[in-house]
């Protein structure tokens, strides 16, 4: 049984309330989300994020096979970090921590996900083999398109 973990960091020169405005709202995913992934909102979440708040969306994540994904705000610790689990979707276990810490300058962005695939050793085979980079993939493209909207801290 494999779990794996990816931690990012991101500085920006923004404040923590623009951060926490912009990355707390579930209506901001698209913005930041490869258009490849085919993500889509499918319900009408509230614009602020709060704890026990379902987001339900589709994503294109395998060779443009469309899926389903639901996730839970699980806890929320304003304008410090909020935790989204998977309730439904391709992962056996997704939970994504994203922090933020005001620091010279701006704030820095922390993002740790923890997961696990289905299908034992054959999502095993698939990690290896494209899930691990996609998901680097995924982070790398946020991280681009954060510092064309809001600037790099170098």
């Amino acid at each position: 049984m494999s779990f794996y973990c990816i931690k990012t960091v991101q500085k920006l020169p923004i404040s923590l309330e623009e951060a926490w405005d912009f990355f707390s709202s579930p209506r901001n995913l698209s913005k930041i989300t490869p258009k490849e992934m085919g993500f889509e909102i499918t319900n009408n979440p509230d614009s602020e994020m709060f704890q026990g708040q379902i987001i339900t969306y589709t994503v294109k994540p395998v060779l443009g096979i469309k899926m389903p994904w639901m996730t839970e705000i699980t806890t929320v610790d304003e304008r410090k970090y909020f935790v989204d689990e998977q309730r439904f979707g391709p992962y056996a276990m997704w939970h994504h921590r994203h922090s933020f810490l005001e620091i010279d300058g701006g704030v820095q962005m922390n993002d740790e996900v923890n997961y696990k695939l289905p299908f034992g050793v054959l999502g095993t085979i698939a990690h290896s083999l494209f899930v691990k980079n996609k998901l680097k993939g995924i982070f790398e493209y946020r991280e681009k398109i954060l510092v064309e909207r809001f600037g790099d801290m170098k």
